[in-house]
């Protein structure tokens, strides 16, 4: 079975309960909403038309078969998807503000995306993956933190494009200097990185944008730094070259959950159809190309309610672009 994959994502599958009304007596209502990083951008690459697999763990129960067959149903490969008979899926719960923005409460100590281990992951979608993708949530807890970095080594060890989002979430950590450790004990492996501005400041201690992403670039030696800037749009650095790019401001947010990884995805999208190995010595100006259609692809997202439901598709995103 060598398939060849345009991306191999590795990390939590997991379900988002999404606020969407409220019952009698002002009970809240949610909606069962599949998602978890990792997993959403390897659908938004299946959904633009490339080749995406997931690694992952998830419970033996019905939200774990449910986001088997969300994966399935969008054509992302599942072999490396594995099933827990003692830890349950990841649950998270969203809370929105009447901007859109959002709070998690995570129901995971643990959960099954945790408990993956070394010697259960498929290192052959890792091998025939032009790009390996991870985030930062898989460091919280082992097993999973050392399947990680087996992982990122053996993508590494392989030729992959390796791409990076930190992804902080506050609460499941055991404490703050804890995250930033860990997180950047993973920046070395790192060809592409994307970050918010709060995740920079949070690496960095800088919320200077021109600053944080030159620390970013040169201390850790990343080749792309990305940084995602919400409605403000998106920038990135390359050596001494820091570019910004104007979000799509013709959209309305309804629910910010996903933007990052529909940008993400995307973006990674256009690495894997142009083949581009060295972002230091590629045209700004392709890169500006590709930051826009990542951009167009985030707009698309913050429309719709949840992460995966709301990854757009190759035409839509095209059609935004044409305005």
């Amino acid at each position: 079975r060598n398939m060849m994959y345009d991306v191999t994502a590795f990390g939590e599958l997991l379900i988002d309960f999404t606020p969407c009304g409220a019952g009698e007596e002002d009970t809240l209502l949610f909606e069962r909403n599949p998602g978890g990083a990792p997993a959403n951008v390897s659908v938004c690459v299946s959904k633009l038309g490339g080749r995406a697999a997931l690694i992952s763990k998830v419970g033996n129960d019905i939200f774990g078969h449910f986001l088997k067959e969300v994966l399935e149903r969008h054509d992302v490969e599942t072999r490396g998807l594995l099933f827990s008979d003692t830890v349950k899926t990841t649950l998270a719960f969203v809370q929105l503000d009447r901007f859109g923005e959002r709070t998690f409460s995570f129901y995971r100590n643990p959960g099954a995306d945790t408990t993956i281990e070394p010697g259960e992951i498929d290192y052959g979608l890792i091998k025939n993956s032009k790009v390996f993708h991870f985030g930062s949530l898989s460091l919280t807890d082992e097993p999973s933190r050392s399947a990680l970095l087996a992982a990122a080594d053996f993508a590494v060890k392989s030729g992959c494009i390796i791409s990076y989002d930190p992804n902080l979430r506050i609460p499941l950590w055991k404490n703050l200097d804890e995250a930033r450790n860990s997180i950047i004990s993973m920046l070395p492996y790192a060809d592409i990185l994307k970050v918010s501005l709060e995740e920079m400041e949070f690496i960095t201690g800088e919320q200077n944008l021109e600053k944080g992403s030159l620390i970013l670039s040169e201390k850790y030696g990343l080749d792309l730094v990305i940084v995602t800037l919400g409605k403000d749009g998106s920038a990135y650095r390359t050596g001494n070259t820091l570019r910004t790019q104007k979000a799509f401001d013709r959209v309305k947010a309804v629910d910010t959950t996903g933007a990052g990884d529909a940008f993400l995805g995307a973006f990674l999208y256009s690495v894997t159809q142009r083949d581009i190995k060295e972002f230091k010595a590629a045209d700004t100006k392709i890169i500006d190309e590709m930051m826009n259609f990542a951009n167009a692809a985030a707009a698309l997202c913050v429309m719709k309610k949840g992460a995966i439901p709301a990854m757009p598709d190759l035409e839509t995103v095209k059609k935004l672009m044409d305005g």
